[in-house]
């Protein structure tokens, strides 16, 4: 994510002033919980601003009606989903259903709910993300042109979206549809599908050149929005009837590969505006290996396969419609709503204030801030660098503030926003995606990833700690810091979470448990200064609607790419790839699948990545006699830390952004402060009690010796033990041991902990001097 801009101040809500602002106003943000500095002899709350909204560089900022308009939308199209999910409905004084002109009736059928979830998504992207830069001022000749020949491409997405309405009349009146019926095959080719096609590729094709001003609508986006219309409503026409099992074969309807190739140039059209380049590269990679494939040696031939059958079929359940949309359209959907409640009603910027309370005073403080704030925002924020653009800009500044240089200070931010993707319960929708693949219960993959995530933050805490000791660091001064007994006098404002996780473990469906959490944010809010009235509210959804584009974009683009390894086989084929190497050495094996993982995470925020992860990787390690539990932990724990992974790291890349590092280097400096972490899903592929899954005796024991063992492999990285820096004989000592200790037996336990006890006695005698230059910073 490349962010430019910040906020703008005229924002929706309830200030404790009495002012309001208006409704919807994309971009602007309620103000923070108080001023920089103290208010009301309190101490100063530094996380003020935490819940801003971001804005991106290529977003647009309406004024007037139009803005009203497409913020309302926003917010209808989010509690659109509000209300699918949870099957409400208007009804009558008798009870009976009513049914409301051009609305659907609630719950709708799988398919359909998907599509209209993809379709939302991709018109309102359109609207709200330029497909190019701004100018300021767009009365030019060059722009009249492209402007009208815009215009002249809303005239066959119109028609197309029109013959849809004339198909489904046929349907109504008896029209027997049958892929195979050459009128049929000639209506949908040249009377759907053609001007379909010419509308959308022209104007993809014009959007990359049109510049328009950021208040105002580009024409060729309309044209998008109307094609994206007319794709959904096709489909969701076939999807109704019985010949959808057709998807796939030479009986399916022509018009379903027409539709299915517009669909998927516009989700990688508006993956490429709302993520970059990567995400949609790699997807047409994999679009263009169904055809290449029969072409490729080895493990990666594939059998041909024709246009007609993968485009009809990429848009059912088996790739756009399939897993990763499922998660998105339900959990993913929900969580977004519930943390842009949190955000409206601040509970963002009491959770940064809570951490600063607690930790900003110990040496290094706002890295370690980084660290508690960075797990807390970051498992119900769907990805890395989304997390590390919402507590960066302000625990980046004040780690310079004591002593920081630029790149160490986003390393960490990148490191710390890295881990709350695998912090239960909500795992940045990671542990949803994992149950909906496997079909293993939620509440027993949140249990198993308790000890995983505690392993990760600590490696990461004693790394930051270790290096502020080297360094001679110190923490902020208390006056610049929230007190705790201030933070504790609000601490019902974790309510919301306290309500999520009680619900889950009580046996109640994560939908609605998701759904009590989102109201108890705003319940909670109504006793603070930041009541959430009904303007907020409002506010509220139309931000989960805006928040929601990327991610489901994100979504259905991996959708693609699994669909692709779905009908190309070339899933099976690695498994196949990994049992030959597992013959040789099952750590061979395992580390093989590591950097599958990594590599095919690389650019992909952590949903996408987890779920190709998932359809190449987990499979061979499942028949390696792995149990899938373990296995999908093993790839998801590493599509995860591919954010912070050099060459293409997203999360350090967005630290570097708000730090002004080199991005390589922000990246590379992120990769060494979660070295260690790198260790963790080995340590639970061979010791499976740190999944929760042995006694509660063994489990202690492994996760204390796999702390310790933690802990001293961060020491071997930063070269200090206890007071003293470590020379190059024992810090490979302090490697040995700690591997030892994270193995999980006894004997190797026993063995790592004397071995350790050597090392220190040895550099106690012969270790370097523990003087070092002091940084201070602002500490004095």
């Amino acid at each position: 994510m490349t962010v430019t801009d910040r906020p703008r101040d005229d924002v929706p809500g309830d200030h404790p002033d009495g002012t309001r602002a208006e409704i919807g106003q994309v971009g602007a943000t309620q103000s923070g919980l108080a001023p920089s500095g103290a208010r009301d002899g309190a101490a100063p709350l530094v996380g003020t601003g935490a819940d801003e909204e971001v804005i991106e560089y290529n977003r647009r900022l309406y004024d007037g009606l139009t803005f009203r308009i497409i913020a309302v939308t926003l917010a209808i199209y989010a509690f659109f989903h509000i209300a699918a999910l949870n099957g409400l409905s208007i009804r009558n004084m008798t009870g009976g259903v009513v049914d409301l002109p051009f609305l659907p009736r609630l719950p709708m059928e799988t398919w359909t709910y998907r599509t209209v979830h993809i379709a939302g998504a991709t018109g309102l992207g359109f609207l709200m993300f330029s497909g190019t830069s701004f100018v300021d001022r767009a009365d030019t000749a060059r722009d009249r042109m492209l402007n009208m020949a815009s215009l002249m491409l809303l005239i066959p997405a119109i028609f197309s979206l029109g013959v849809t309405f004339w198909f489904q009349n046929l349907i109504a009146s008896g029209t027997q549809w049958s892929g195979m019926d050459p009128t049929i095959m000639f209506n949908e080719r040249w009377l759907f599908g053609a001007p379909l096609l010419v509308a959308t590729f022209g104007a993809i094709a014009i959007s990359w050149v049109h510049q328009r001003p950021r208040d105002r609508i580009n024409a060729a986006d309309l044209v998008l929005l109307v094609a994206g219309v007319a794709v959904a409503s096709y489909l969701i026409t076939i999807f109704n009837m019985p010949i959808r099992a057709t998807t796939g074969t030479a009986f399916a309807p022509l018009g379903i590969s027409m539709a299915g190739i517009a669909g998927t140039a516009l989700i990688l059209e508006l993956t490429r505006r709302v993520t970059g380049l990567a995400l949609p590269i790699i997807a047409g990679i994999f679009l263009a290996y169904v055809w290449i494939g029969h072409l490729m040696p080895g493990v990666l031939n594939s059998p041909r396969i024709a246009l007609q059958r993968f485009f009809s079929q990429v848009y059912t359940d088996v790739g756009i419609l399939g897993q990763t949309t499922a998660v998105s359209s339900t959990y993913i959907i929900l969580f977004i709503i519930f943390a842009a409640f949190l955000q409206a009603s601040k509970v963002g910027e009491y959770f940064i204030n809570f951490a600063f309370a607690l930790t900003g005073r110990q040496r290094g403080g706002p890295a370690k801030v980084a660290i508690f704030a960075s797990g807390l925002m970051g498992m119900i924020n769907g990805t890395s660098a989304g997390n590390v653009v919402a507590t960066g800009s302000l625990t980046i500044p004040l780690m310079h503030k004591v002593g920081y240089d630029k790149k160490t200070s986003g390393a960490i931010e990148a490191a710390a926003s890295t881990g709350g993707q695998i912090m239960p319960p909500i795992m940045g929708a990671g542990a949803f995606i994992m149950a909906e693949i496997t079909g293993i219960p939620y509440q027993e993959i949140a249990i198993a990833a308790i000890i995983p995530s505690i392993l990760y933050f600590a490696s990461v805490y004693f790394m930051v700690d270790l290096s502020a000791a080297r360094m001679g660091m110190r923490g902020m001064r208390a006056d610049e810091l929230p007190k705790v007994a201030d933070m504790m006098k609000q601490v019902f404002l974790f309510l919301p979470i306290i309500i999520l996780i009680v619900a889950l473990f009580l046996g109640y469906s994560v939908i609605r448990a998701g759904t009590y959490a989102t109201a108890a944010a705003a319940v909670v809010s109504w006793l603070t200064p930041y009541r959430m009235g009904p303007r907020s509210v409002l506010y509220a959804f139309q931000m989960a609607g805006t928040m929601s584009i990327q991610i489901i974009a994100v979504c259905a683009c991996a959708g693609i790419i699994v669909g692709v390894i779905s009908l190309t086989g070339v899933g099976a084929r690695f498994s196949n790839l990994l049992l030959g190497l597992a013959d040789t050495s099952q750590l061979l094996a395992m580390f093989f699948a590591m950097v599958i993982a990594i590599l095919l995470g690389m650019g992909m925020p952590t949903t996408a990545a987890y779920a190709v992860a998932a359809s190449v990787v987990a499979p061979g390690l499942i028949r390696l006699g792995i149990d899938p539990l373990t296995a999908h932990f093993f790839v998801f724990y590493f599509a995860v830390v591919s954010a912070i992974t050099p060459p293409v790291a997203l999360a350090s890349y967005a630290a570097a952004g708000i730090s002004g590092a080199d991005p390589m280097g922000t990246s590379v400096a992120s990769f060494k402060v979660g070295l260690a972490a790198f260790i963790v899903p080995f340590m639970f592929f061979y010791n499976s009690a740190l999944l929760m899954d042995a006694p509660w005796a063994e489990i202690a024991q492994s996760l204390v010796t796999a702390l310790v063992g933690v802990f001293f492999l961060a020491a071997s990285v930063q070269g200090w033990l206890w007071g003293k820096a470590a020379g190059i004989i024992i810090r490979l000592g302090l490697l040995v041991a700690a591997l030892c200790m994270i193995s999980g037996g006894l004997i190797t336990d026993l063995l790592g902990l004397g071995l350790v006890i050597g090392l220190v006695m040895l550099n106690r005698i012969l270790g370097p001097g523990s003087k070092t230059p002091l940084i201070q910073g602002q500490a004095d």
